[in-house]
C-alpha cells in the first residue's frame, strides 16, 4: 500500500501460536469478550477501555482484538504507549486509516500535556473516520493522572471492562490450556511446583512456561516436577520448596 508514512507492523504475537486470542482469555467479565469481538469486527460503534493491574490480562485482550480484526479482513494496529511517550503525535499519525486501533499502557503518557493533546486529537479523528479504538491502562480514566479534562471526558465515554488478577485456579487453567494447545503433557503437581517457585505473576509464569515448553519438546519429556527441577536448577532468586 503506497503511503507517505510507514505503518508499524502488527506485533509478532499476532503471527505466533494463538495464546493471546479473545477465545483463550480466562476470567473475563460477563459480556467482555462479545463486546471486544464486535469492536474488532466493526459491528458496533462502541469503544472500549480495559483497566486493571499489571498481570490482569489487558495486553492479551488488546492483542486478541487485533487478531480477530485481522481474521475479519480489517486493518488493526497495536501500540504500547510506553514506546511512544514523548512523541505520541508522530506515532499516532501512522495509524490513520486503520479500522481497529488498540492503545495499551495509557499510564505512560498521563501527565504529559503534549502527549495528552495528541491522544485527544487522535481520538476525535478516529471517531470521525468510523474506526474502533480499544484503550488499556491500570486504572479507569477518572483515576488516571491526566492533566487534560477533555481527554478524561472522552475516555470516560468508552465502555469500561475492569479486570482483576486471576486466582491460583485461574492461573492453572491458563497454563493447562496453553499446554493443551501445544499438545504438551503437564502434571498438576508440576504446575503447583512452578507457581510456588517463581511466584504467581501471570506474565512471568507464561513467559517461563513457554521456555519450558521448548525445553520439553527438545528433550521429548513431560512437564513433571523432576523435569522442572532439572531444567530450572536452583537459581538464587527462586522460591524454595515448602
Amino acid at each position: 500500500m503506497a503511503t507517505s508514512r510507514q505503518v508499524p507492523q502488527l506485533p509478532l504475537a499476532l503471527r505466533s501460536p494463538p495464546d493471546q486470542r479473545l477465545d483463550t482469555f480466562v476470567g473475563a467479565p460477563d459480556g467482555a469478550i462479545a463486546l471486544l469481538d464486535a469492536c474488532a469486527q466493526g459491528t458496533t460503534n462502541d469503544w472500549v477501555f480495559v483497566s486493571g493491574p499489571n498481570g490482569s490480562g489487558k495486553t492479551h485482550l488488546l492483542l486478541g482484538a487485533c487478531a480477530q480484526a485481522l481474521a475479519s479482513a480489517r486493518r488493526p494496529a497495536y501500540l504500547s504507549l510506553v514506546s511512544a511517550a514523548g512523541r505520541l503525535r508522530d506515532a499516532l499519525h501512522a495509524f490513520e486509516g486503520m479500522d481497529l486501533v488498540a492503545l495499551d499502557d495509557l499510564d505512560a503518557i498521563a501527565g504529559d500535556r503534549d502527549d495528552e493533546v495528541a491522544l485527544f486529537d487522535f481520538h476525535n479523528r478516529a471517531r470521525a473516520q468510523g474506526a474502533n479504538v480499544v484503550y488499556a491502562a491500570t486504572a479507569r480514566p477518572d483515576a488516571l493522572q491526566l492533566v487534560l479534562p477533555d481527554l478524561r471526558s472522552r475516555l470516560g465515554q468508552c465502555i469500561g471492562i475492569p479486570l482483576t488478577p486471576l486466582d491460583d485456579d485461574g492461573r492453572r487453567d491458563v497454563l493447562r490450556q496453553r499446554a493443551q494447545r501445544r499438545g504438551l503433557a503437564v502434571d498438576d503437581a508440576a504446575l503447583d511446583w512452578l507457581m510456588r517457585r517463581v511466584g504467581r505473576d501471570l506474565g512471568s509464569l507464561t513467559q517461563l512456561f513457554d521456555q519450558l515448553d521448548r525445553a520439553a519438546l527438545a528433550a521429548q519429556r513431560r512437564l513433571t516436577v523432576p523435569f522442572l527441577r532439572e531444567t530450572l536448577g536452583r537459581e538464587p532468586d527462586a522460591r524454595p520448596d515448602p
